[in-house]
């Protein structure tokens, strides 16, 4: 398109000055009005995407969502079917976990529960990403934020947590059982906000009442709402309709859920498969597998065809091999979500379309998956075992690139 336009502007040139020289400049201003339609008539046959580049939005509410889909070139080269993956990394916070937070604070003004620029406090318990996207929208809206975290996570988010004014308490990983499990906690915390002294004493001018909120991403269905009503149907516009399998992991279940709840009933002969990891503790994949059955991942079970297992060397070796191949920085999410693609793309054979989510960079995941000195501490990765070749799940003896030779 730039050379097409820079063709253009060359042309317009060339031909300006002969007109210039030839003719009158009452003429030279029949032909400017006659370009002036033809870029006119030009800009109203642009795709809508490249409308959308040029509009003004209003703040960072107004650049959430909407995010590209791409294809992964070396693995539908390898599988022979076309993986397609929506970037959702490239939300402002860093994760779809941003859509997820502005519905769950929508909702809750809605409702009355909290009002900006009163004080409200909005508490969450996330293994990272949904605080993050949170701990953002508090600070655009005029909110406080309050997380609660396992302590085992990557250091960046924390970092990134405090750095957006949350306040990051911290809490050692336990089963959902267990009362200071970080929902838990967080759920607590916000009750002891709302009865204790602390909103009590303080009101605003207007003599309002400081609110505390929890937002419970694993049951709040406005977590489900956000990838139904959103990014549900920007895969399927993206796409044409024209997909055989949708790939994406399940902790919160909001995002299988959500978008295999709008696309099957469009696409019945669709699969939607879950990935997850082998196990829910001891592992470096933060955020996804979970003991328990969610509110957003049941209200989509009917719509959700299998489960896939990851490893954490698997994920591991999965991203590896995307920086490598197609620059592709991803978190442990993401490249999880990669293998249950590829995984599927070889049930299904080659010549199928299969859409999975990128949900995350590995800029926030520094100090633990990208860090091959824990990985070896934590026997993930052995300083004498050979990769994986992610494409078959099988030790290869050789680092070659050449996709042919590792088939």
């Amino acid at each position: 398109m730039d050379k097409i336009k820079s063709l253009g502007k060359t042309g317009s040139l060339a031909l300006g000055l002969i007109v210039g020289v030839l003719m009158t400049l009452s003429t030279t201003f029949l032909i400017s009005r006659r370009a002036r339609r033809d870029t006119s008539s030009k800009s109203a046959r642009l795709h809508s995407s490249e409308i959308a580049v040029n509009k003004i939005v209003n703040g960072v509410e107004g650049i959430i969502g909407n995010t590209p889909m791409i294809k992964i070139r070396s693995l539908s080269e390898a599988t022979g079917c076309e993986i397609l993956a929506k970037a959702e990394f490239l939300n402002p916070g860093g994760s779809p976990k941003d859509r997820v937070a502005l519905s769950m604070i929508q909702m809750a003004e809605e409702q009355g529960l909290i009002r900006p620029n009163t004080g409200c406090v909005i508490f969450e318990g996330t293994s990272g990403s949904t605080g993050i996207s949170i701990a953002m929208i508090a600070r655009a809206k005029g909110y406080s934020a309050w997380i609660v975290m396992p302590d085992d996570q990557a250091q960046e988010k924390y970092q990134l947590l405090e750095k957006l004014g949350a306040h990051v308490e911290k809490t050692r990983p336990a089963s959902i059982v267990d009362e200071n499990q970080y929902v838990n906690l967080a759920r607590r915390q916000a009750s002891e906000f709302n009865s204790g002294e602390e909103s009590n004493a303080d009101h605003n001018s207007d003599g309002v009442k400081r609110r505390g909120f929890f937002a419970n991403q694993f049951e709040n269905l406005s977590n489900f709402q956000a990838h139904c009503n959103g990014t549900g149907p920007e895969i399927y516009k993206q796409t044409d309709g024209k997909i055989n399998a949708f790939v994406a992991g399940a902790g919160t279940g909001g995002t299988i859920g959500g978008v295999s709840s709008y696309l099957k009933p469009l696409i019945p002969e669709l699969k939607a498969e879950g990935s997850r990891k082998r196990h829910q503790v001891d592992t470096v994949i933060e955020g996804v597998g979970l003991n328990r059955l969610t509110k957003n991942f049941d209200l989509a079970r009917e719509f959700i065809d299998d489960a896939i297992k990851v490893t954490d060397r698997e994920a591991v070796e999965m991203a590896r091999y995307l920086v490598r191949e197609e620059g592709l920085f991803i978190g442990s999410s993401s490249a999880m979500n990669c293998v249950g693609a590829v995984r599927v793309a070889r049930m299904l054979g080659p010549g199928h379309r299969i859409v999975t989510i990128l949900c995350d960079s590995g800029q926030r995941h520094l100090t633990k998956f990208w860090n091959d000195d824990y990985l070896i501490k934590h026997n993930i990765l052995q300083q004498q075992t050979p990769p994986i070749d992610v494409l078959s799940g099988s030790e290869r003896n050789d680092s070659s690139n050449d996709l042919s030779r590792i088939m």
